[in-house]
């Protein structure tokens, strides 16, 4: 057999195991049910992650988010319904697969009067890691934690927690991560950096990850599959981008240095909203409407200078689903 050829069949091999790999699913959930009483948190939802997937569990507070990620972790027992990690049923390999799982959220107190170092290294003797030490001060030098090791938790900013809890998260070498809100609290460059810290994990290692957020454009930019849940039931499980699709309305800004009150007069008459920005207005239209309505401009005399066309993302589609709260509720 020539060298050539044995590379190639090497290569190839290796892009089959790849692929076979990229596209397992890790994580089953199956008609997953939580009742508390008569109150029904969770009701009968099934979903799946695959190897390497960065999957975003959206809803709006009290969705059943929380919940769910509680029984993921075997913290809450199913009322019905199962959760398979590595084709293994949860309940009854809970040990040998939480060795391999981990979990991070901003919401989540570590020992107050521990330091960042303390809490680290304890937290590692949860799993089976020989180089524990080494992977302490590995993971204090990614996480930028150098300058705390020594402060106790109670003196760090939420910032500063959000990144000692994600740290932590990271300690057993996990296959899947469980992160709600992870950039919670976190300045702009910090969000950043965390964000492509954790692409790269899943590029190199095939981590998997189900990332919980309220931030709409961060989700768009992370994550490869969206399930929406909402009263507990799940309502969408697709791409962000598809999901962003459904939504017909555009939005459409103007700079108006001369008509903005015949602007408003004529969103008005068209029974359309819009919003103020400056001398600007922004107008939501369907794609269709839009040159309807700037020659409807033009005849009315308004003048504008600057026009920008924003196409419908995900943040559009989760206030078009997500319950309105009443005024009382604001």
């Amino acid at each position: 057999m020539s060298l050539p050829y044995f590379f190639e069949r090497w290569v190839s091999g290796l892009f089959l195991q790849y692929a076979k790999i990229e596209f397992m699913d890790i994580l089953k959930v199956n008609n997953l049910t939580k009742k508390f009483g008569k109150f029904t948190a969770v009701n009968n939802i099934s979903f799946s992650l695959k190897e390497g997937e960065i999957l975003g569990l959206l809803g709006p507070n009290g969705a059943g988010k929380t919940t769910t990620i509680q029984m993921l972790l075997g913290v809450l027992t199913p009322t019905q319904g199962e959760v398979k990690y590595f084709g293994k049923n949860l309940v009854d390999n809970r040990e040998e697969i939480l060795e391999k799982v981990n979990f991070s959220s901003t919401y989540t107190q570590l020992p107050w009067l521990l330091t960042v170092e303390e809490n680290l290294k304890y937290s590692s003797y949860l799993y089976d890691i020989k180089n524990r030490d080494q992977r302490v001060k590995k993971l204090i030098e990614v996480f930028r934690l150098k300058k705390l090791v020594k402060e106790q938790m109670k003196d760090l900013s939420s910032g500063e927690v959000t990144r000692v809890n994600l740290t932590k998260a990271f300690i057993n070498y996990p296959k899947v991560l469980l992160l709600d809100e992870p950039t919670a609290s976190l300045d702009p460059e910090t969000s950043d950096y965390i964000r492509k810290f954790l692409i790269r994990e899943r590029n190199q290692f095939n981590v998997s990850i189900i990332w919980t957020s309220h931030n709409m454009a961060e989700v768009e930019e992370v994550c490869d599959r969206v399930v929406f849940i909402n009263h507990g039931k799940i309502i969408a499980d697709d791409t962000p981008e598809k999901l962003a699709k459904t939504i017909e309305i555009c939005h459409v800004v103007l700079n108006v240095p001369d008509g903005l009150k015949r602007t408003i007069e004529v969103c008005e008459n068209k029974k359309v909203d819009y919003k103020l920005k400056g001398r600007g207005i922004v107008i939501d239209l369907k794609e269709k409407d839009i040159p309807v309505f700037l020659h409807e401009l033009m005849d009315r005399g308004v003048v504008y200078d600057q026009i920008s066309i924003d196409k419908p993302t995900l943040e559009d589609y989760f206030l078009q689903v997500a319950p309105k709260k009443s005024k009382d509720e604001v």
